[in-house]
């Protein structure tokens, strides 16, 4: 028997809500596979594949996989769905500068004499070590020979980038008069630091501060990764909770005399994807006229949804951005969210901040325990669930669940109960 034409099958499924293409696809996979009477499971594997919105029950706040910090669900961005001003001076009706604006207030936030933006941190310091450091030599020391994800080597970057990398101290200790010997036989141009973002060096360790490095008269860039604007985190109130205790603030690293300052937008800084590169402005407006800044920067929904996001810091309501609302929710608060959805056992569970930030670092929680591994049944839910499983159970973590979020959770797991 002939199977159906990929027209009339395509036809079959528009209940799928995909464009006719992609349910011309689905059909012609069925077809392929002598498979047409389940040619709607092909189209519903296509729709998976498509970026949609997943209720995050991982208890991991800023999520690689899932898009790391979320943003607001509330916020529609208008500027990034209608012509603007992205590189239009309004007063004099002239050419302006895309940094001029995001650049300048995020500077003007952390102490930095400029700053200017562009799409990702791994971006970032590769156009740092580029603009200023081509063919010559970099120290670094040996314990921050790291790699900052997605397969990124430090070591890789900088030659990337067409710096000469100097290896300075030892894996777990590097003093001051390493660098101090290093500076006075290698010619170097600069000092790179780099924290350690996703990963923590505990016991017999020493590494030099940027207030002593900057004494050797070179230009330290200090990569802080994560993205914490200010490590008082204001937002958060008192005390300073005790997971971010060591993590360096954008403002910090200013102050104590860094010449760049290099960070990550989405994660502890809590919006889109981009990376940031502030301090002295010599320096980072030689950043800034390097050929290779045309091809990193960012366009106008990153620099909407970026400004909206400083904008927060600036009117002091840092507290309300999703990232910090998760993070500071009491786990009190938590647990009564699960006993109202009756569903489920309540656990007592431990949240992660997630993304490459604070390795080891936990914040307690509570979330509700389905018997059973149901991750592939919940990821299949008209809004996927991703949850995660605990022993024997499959785990929802309501720190990281929107509260809005929680009644269609409740109806999606009665199913499951």
């Amino acid at each position: 028997m002939r199977p159906p034409s990929v027209d009339s099958l395509a036809n079959s499924i528009r209940a799928s809500g995909l464009p006719h293409q992609l349910r011309v696809e689905a059909a012609r996979r069925s077809i392929a596979n002598n498979d047409h009477e389940n040619v709607s499971t092909y189209a519903r594997d296509i729709y998976d594949d498509l970026l949609r919105p997943v209720i995050n029950g991982t208890g991991v706040i800023i999520h690689t996989n899932l898009g790391r910090s979320p943003m607001n669900p509330d916020r529609t961005y208008p500027t990034s769905f209608r012509y603007s001003n992205l590189e239009l001076d309004l007063a004099h009706g002239k050419r302006g500068s895309r940094d001029k604006r995001v650049g300048s207030q995020i500077a003007g936030y952390i102490g930095a004499e400029s700053a200017i933006i562009v799409n990702n941190g791994a971006a970032a310091i590769l156009l740092v070590l580029t603009a200023l450091a081509f063919d010559r030599n970099v120290l670094i020391s040996r314990g921050e020979l790291v790699e900052i994800g997605g397969g990124f080597r430090i070591p890789e970057v900088l030659e990337s980038a067409g710096a000469h990398l100097i290896e300075v101290g030892t894996t777990n200790k590097t003093r001051f008069r390493d660098y101090e010997n290093a500076a006075k036989d290698s010619n170097a141009v600069a000092i790179l630091k780099v924290h350690e973002s996703n990963y923590r060096m505990i016991g017999f360790t020493e590494n030099v501060p940027v207030e002593k490095l900057k004494t050797l008269g070179l230009p330290v860039i200090f990569d802080i990764g994560s993205g914490l604007l200010d490590d008082t985190v204001p937002w958060m109130g008192w005390p300073k909770p005790s997971w971010l205790k060591d993590e360096p603030g954008a403002r910090q690293t200013i102050q104590s005399g860094a010449s760049i300052v290099t960070f990550s937008g989405d994660k502890l800084m809590g919006g889109p994807q981009a990376g940031i590169i502030a301090g002295k402005k010599d320096f980072v407006e030689t950043c800034a006229s390097h050929p290779l800044y045309r091809a990193l920067r960012p366009g106008n929904l990153t620099l909407d949804a970026l400004g909206e996001t400083l904008f927060a810091y600036l009117d002091n309501r840092a507290g309300q951005l999703p990232l910090w609302k998760m993070a500071k929710t009491s786990p009190e608060e938590l647990r009564k969210r699960a006993e109202l959805m009756g569903v489920g056992r309540i656990v007592k569970l431990k949240s992660a901040i997630g993304g490459g930030s604070l390795p080891g670092q936990e914040i307690d929680s509570y979330g509700i325990a389905l018997k059973g591994d149901l991750t592939s049944e919940l990821r299949r839910t008209e809004i996927p669930i991703i949850a995660r499983m605990k022993g024997p159970d499959t785990v929802i973590d309501l720190r990281t669940v929107d509260a809005k979020d929680d009644a269609y959770l409740k109806s999606a797991l009665c199913e499951f109960d």
